[in-house]
């Protein structure tokens, strides 16, 4: 659990972890088999290393010891290998199964007759001696672990199980079983490469194996962008860093025995150590507010009056953010509710997302809002108090006398030293950088209980990197983590409950959001060219009207002295119109709307799609609702949202708080 100790703030401190996977060598692997013991002793050094070292890690005195877990899918062999050096250490288990929990230990212990298959799947001791032992050792370590199974496809291999052991010498049955053993496992192997910070691999180097085996597994791993310490089986004593696919074309060139203390000490520091600035020194300088500030509302005008002039413009626009202690009751409570609703749902898993993603989220929104406001308010009032400052130095001329200067020089100044004064204010405060880096924060929680509840996540190498640090994908990364994956038995009713749930809670709501922020942006847009268009005009016309006047005193058409008494009038006029006129030009430039509009309709639309893929899932009969297809959907909103984020974070990158020149 996470702990607050800065009341409503609700930017809590993340326990830090180091998260482990493993992948091997089945038991009756000759290579393996030959040389279990000198594996085991050098699985036992390096997991003792990992410990220490991520102990290490963190440097700080007053910083909590990272929580080092073990990720791995219980098969007879490496994989309980691992496990046991792990418990003995201390370090927790959680296993994502291919299979039910019953199913994967019949699987497991590798029956070999029909009847000691049936014995298992009732709970019963086989009578094949060696088929009994592998069964008691999974069976003991099960009750030792947190166990995610993916058991929504376990009747059909149960069924193809059955006949091959029914019928060994039916190759098509063989074959039928173990292709479909293979995608499940591959498909366990992507859930532990996805809570894994690295992934150790105990490979022979050279066996390629099946999909879902030990160099499916591997590939899969670096393919994410996860690192692999690789422990080659034929000589054991070396730890070898892999951090390419393409490393695994050049496995020759590896020199024996040699372990790579240093680059996985490195490693371990990438994960456990935020870059840039240290998300401590933001929480203890953000300081939560309730509603905004109506002096940083000049942009929200902008878009009330010019994006939607239909609803009472000048409408009081203050904004009260939910407060992290209330969402939970508020905006969270319904899809809170329908987590509730989820066949097997571990009832756990609702209350830490109330606590430790909703909290979190309400707090960087609320936050991220208030900056926002400050950054592109002010932005937006420089450019107007800019015109303002021109318009209002020259306004004299028609409206007072050259000794009355002095007012509007001084009006001038005060507006000018106010521009300043939003400049250095802003880059001292940080807002532009603080907006963006919280911004990212709350976007990464917004969709995360769909992650959570179906056991997805974004793997360590598909995070984006902000140029100034990646604080927030660190917090965001070890807070979702730490939640980790759901003690639950994936059936087709939870997947089908899982689809509603996407489809109710963010798909269908977050594309109808982008698509009225869409139509609101490019009624602005539209707007605001009309009227810089407007006031062009207006000048044009200011200019040609005090020529007329000349040309028409100049005939004697009019009275002689009229040019010199409108002259300064027109002067005033000939400035007033392309300066506000510039101004809404600078605003438009600045707001970028045009661009903002493209990007929430492109998400609109992949939203839509996602919907329509839905749909068609929910129309499928159960036994083709499969975890694969619906993690996939949880993956496909969740590069949605990413993708979201770098879009319009890189339209605000270069357009720092500056003087409107």
């Amino acid at each position: 659990m996470q702990t607050d100790d800065v009341g409503n703030s609700g930017l809590m401190a993340p326990k830090v972890s180091l998260d482990i996977g493993i992948t091997g060598h089945r038991s009756h692997h000759p290579v393996f088999s030959a040389n279990s013991s000198a594996i085991g002793q050098s699985l036992v050094e390096l997991v003792a290393f990992l410990d220490v070292t991520a102990r290490q890690a963190t440097g700080a005195s007053d910083s909590p010891v990272p929580l080092v877990r073990l990720h791995s899918l219980l098969a007879y062999g490496a994989d309980l290998m691992a496990v046991k050096t792990a418990t003995a250490i201390g370090w927790p288990v959680i296993a994502p199964l291919p299979f039910g929990r019953v199913l994967n230990l019949a699987v497991n212990a590798q029956p070999t007759r029909l009847n000691d298959m049936r014995a298992l799947l009732n709970g019963q001791d086989p009578a094949d001696q060696l088929t009994s032992q592998r069964a008691a050792e999974i069976r003991s370590t099960e009750y030792e672990v947190s166990l995610f199974e993916l058991a929504e496809q376990d009747d059909v291999v149960e069924a193809l199980f059955s006949a091959h052991l029914a019928n060994p010498d039916d190759s098509a049955a063989q074959q039928a079983f173990f292709a479909l053993c293979s995608d499940r496992a591959a498909m366990a192997a992507r859930v532990m490469i996805e809570q894994s910070d690295i992934v150790i691999g105990i490979w022979d180097g050279t066996t390629h194996g099946s999909i879902g085996g030990t160099r499916h597994t591997i590939e899969a791993a670096l393919d994410q962008g996860v690192p692999v310490i690789w422990i080659d089986a034929r000589d054991s004593h070396g730890w070898h860093l892999l951090q390419a696919k393409e490393e695994l074309a050049a496995l020759i060139g590896q020199v024996a025995g040699v372990r790579d203390e240093a680059g996985i000490d490195a490693l371990i520091r990438v994960a456990l150590c935020p870059s840039g600035d240290d998300w401590k020194s933001i929480r203890r300088h953000e300081k939560w507010r309730d509603k905004s500030n109506p002096l940083l509302h000049a942009y929200r005008r902008i878009e009330a009056v010019f994006g939607d002039p239909g609803n009472r413009p000048l409408r009081n626009l203050t904004q009260r953010y939910e407060e992290p202690d209330a969402i939970a009751d508020g905006s969270g409570a319904p899809i809170l509710a329908a987590a509730g609703k989820l066949d097997g749902i571990d009832p756990a898993m609702p209350v830490r997302i109330a606590d430790e993603v909703m909290r979190p989220f309400a707090w960087a929104d609320g936050v991220s809002t208030w900056l926002s406001d400050a950054y592109r308010g002010s932005m937006v009032a420089s450019f107007f108090l800019s015109a303002f400052a021109i318009v209002g130095g020259i306004a004299y001329l028609p409206f007072a006398s050259i000794e009355q200067k002095w007012w509007f020089a001084a009006f001038e100044f005060v507006l000018l030293f106010a521009i300043i004064g939003i400049f250095f204010t802003g880059k001292r405060k940080r807002w532009h950088e603080r907006w963006f880096e919280i911004r990212r924060v709350a976007e990464y929680f917004r969709h995360a209980p769909i992650l959570l509840l179906v056991g997805a996540a974004r793997p360590i190498g598909r995070w984006p990197r902000g140029s100034g640090g990646n604080w927030p994908e660190w917090y965001a990364r070890h807070a979702l983590r730490n939640i980790g994956l759901p003690q639950i038995k994936v059936t087709s009713a939870f997947l089908k409950g899982a689809l509603a749930l996407m489809r109710d809670h963010h798909v269908g709501p977050q594309s109808d959001y982008h698509r009225a922020k869409a139509a609101r942006l490019k009624r602005a847009q539209h707007n605001l060219d009309r009227l810089s268009e407007i006031l062009f005009l207006f000048a044009v016309v200011s200019v040609a009207m005090y020529l007329l006047i000349e040309l028409g005193a100049a005939i004697g058409w009019l009275p002689p002295g009229l040019p010199h008494d409108v002259a300064k009038l027109f002067t005033f006029l000939g400035v007033l119109f392309p300066t506000m006129g510039g101004a809404f030009a600078g605003v438009h430039y600045f707001g970028d709307f045009e661009r903002f509009a493209a990007i929430s309709e492109i998400t609109a639309e992949k939203l839509d799609d996602i919907a329509s893929r839905i749909a068609i899932l929910e129309s499928a009969p159960d036994g083709e609702i499969t975890y694969a297809r619906v993690s996939g959907l949880a993956h496909a909103i969740d590069d949605i949202v990413v993708d979201e984020i770098e879009n319009w974070q890189s339209v605000f990158a270069g357009k720092r708080i500056t003087v409107p020149v």
